[in-house]
């Protein structure tokens, strides 16, 4: 990437994102992705929307599976979430990962604070990712708590 993509990039470093892990289950078994795009795309009908890179390691489950989560996490989980951002990394063993399936098998982290269980509606290829459009079909959220962001290239959170 040059140019104007690397302008691109250290412009959005300065805007503050909040971070989350997609999961899905595949046919090998569960997947995840840390994600730091995600918002609300639509209050009638409720949709949800994150994006995913091509080249995500979760991608090849994510293009087909009918349900997925999008867990948002808390400040003490950088640690969740750099794992979930490891290629080859186990994900699912690891003892950071508290994890269970839910009744269509896609895996709920259990430390999330917010937790968005969801059916795929849309997805919409731009450039390199692919816009993941859900509808959410169960919301679990535990107030009180504060976000994980990524800002400057760092970790932090908002009080």
């Amino acid at each position: 990437m040059s140019g104007v993509g690397d302008e691109l990039r250290a412009a959005l470093r300065d805007f503050p994102q909040g971070v989350g892990i997609v999961t899905a289950s595949g046919p090998d078994g569960p997947v995840g992705v840390t994600v730091s795009s995600f918002t609300s795309a639509s209050l009638h009908p409720p949709l949800i929307v994150v994006w995913i890179g091509e080249g995500a390691s979760a991608w090849p489950v994510l293009r087909t599976a009918p349900v997925f989560a999008v867990h948002l996490l808390h400040s003490g989980q950088t640690g969740l979430s750099d794992l979930f951002a490891k290629t080859g990394a186990d994900r699912w063993g690891h003892p950071d990962t508290r994890w269970r399936s839910d009744e269509d098998g896609v895996p709920h982290l259990l430390d999330a604070p917010v937790r968005l269980r969801c059916r795929t509606a849309r997805r919409i290829a731009v450039g390199d990712h692919v816009a993941l459009v859900g509808e959410p079909l169960e919301i679990q959220h535990s107030a009180g708590n504060s976000p994980l962001v990524r800002f400057q290239g760092r970790y932090t959170s908002v009080a």
